[in-house]
């Protein structure tokens, strides 16, 4: 039986759709949990496929292959992957709070703050759904997933950064944040499970609409939000989205969140 990591956050659920909607095939179990949870269970062999955060792959490219067409990204705005700040001159304050929840987030946040906007601040983790990093002192933090899409984020801040929109604005490239990563499986199987990801993808895209409407208490967000969010992000590893991860990966270097910016390896 394959073990397919499955995040949390409704950002996955229009590929997973088809599979969660309409039932799993008997030889496929899901595994739950956010993007850094996922990370490590498929580090550690606990899972044998995730749409897991695009840097692991790069960390992990001597045991990883990437399933091909698949990912989670944006090709502008990606409304969950914001940098929040107490007032608009928050970019130039000493203090970051970094959500635990993500590791390519992180990374890429990193990497606008050397690239575009020259700054060093100091990080420091935090955990977005228990703990505030206003009052640990932050000057600004980054939120993501379905905690960044909520109206009652922060309201007292002034300023709120997508980090998909900067990142187009300064590379003009979409951002792969996610990839479906194979750690182990039988071959057949993985062959299997990729064309039934491909099929559930399609009918969550076909079926948006009602998807959004009869989920919205699953995610604890309005139907009109999630059919928009879902209409806004990615779902394909095109050509432009293969150059733009490609960079992330050259910029990580840069950015010392990488030791080298490995090949893309193809299941």
């Amino acid at each position: 039986m394959l073990r397919l990591g499955h995040i949390l956050y409704s950002n996955c659920f229009p590929v997973h759709a088809g599979l969660i909607d309409r039932g799993l095939p008997p030889d496929l179990t899901l595994v739950e949990g956010v993007p850094s949870a996922l990370n490590r269970l498929l580090a550690a062999g606990a899972i044998d496929v995730a749409p897991s955060s695009s840097i692991e792959f790069a960390r992990h490219a001597d045991r990883y292959r990437i399933l091909p067409d698949l990912v989670i990204g944006a090709r502008g705005p990606a409304l969950s992957i914001l940098l929040v700040g107490r007032h608009p001159s928050s970019l130039g304050g000493r203090r970051v709070g970094l959500t635990t929840a993500s590791a390519t987030s992180v990374a890429l946040l990193k990497i606008l703050f050397r690239r575009r906007w020259q700054v060093a601040p100091e990080f420091f983790p935090f955990d977005q759904i228990r703990e505030d990093p206003f009052a640990a002192g932050a000057d600004a933090a980054l939120f993501i997933g379905d905690v960044a899409l909520r109206a009652d984020l922060a309201p007292d801040a002034e300023a709120r950064i997508d980090l998909g929109e900067v990142w187009l604005e300064e590379t003009g490239l979409p951002f792969a944040f996610a990839v479906w990563q194979v750690s182990g499986g039988d071959p057949g199987a993985l062959r299997r499970l990729h064309a039934a990801l491909l099929e559930s993808r399609a009918y969550g895209l076909a079926h948006r609409a009602d998807l959004a409407r009869r989920y919205e208490a699953t995610f604890g967000l309005p139907a009109d939000l999630l059919d928009r969010y879902w209409a806004n992000l990615v779902f394909d590893l095109d050509a432009p989205m293969r150059e733009g991860l490609q960079l992330f990966y050259r910029l990580a270097v840069e950015a010392g969140e990488l030791p080298s910016a490995p090949p893309l390896v193809w299941l």
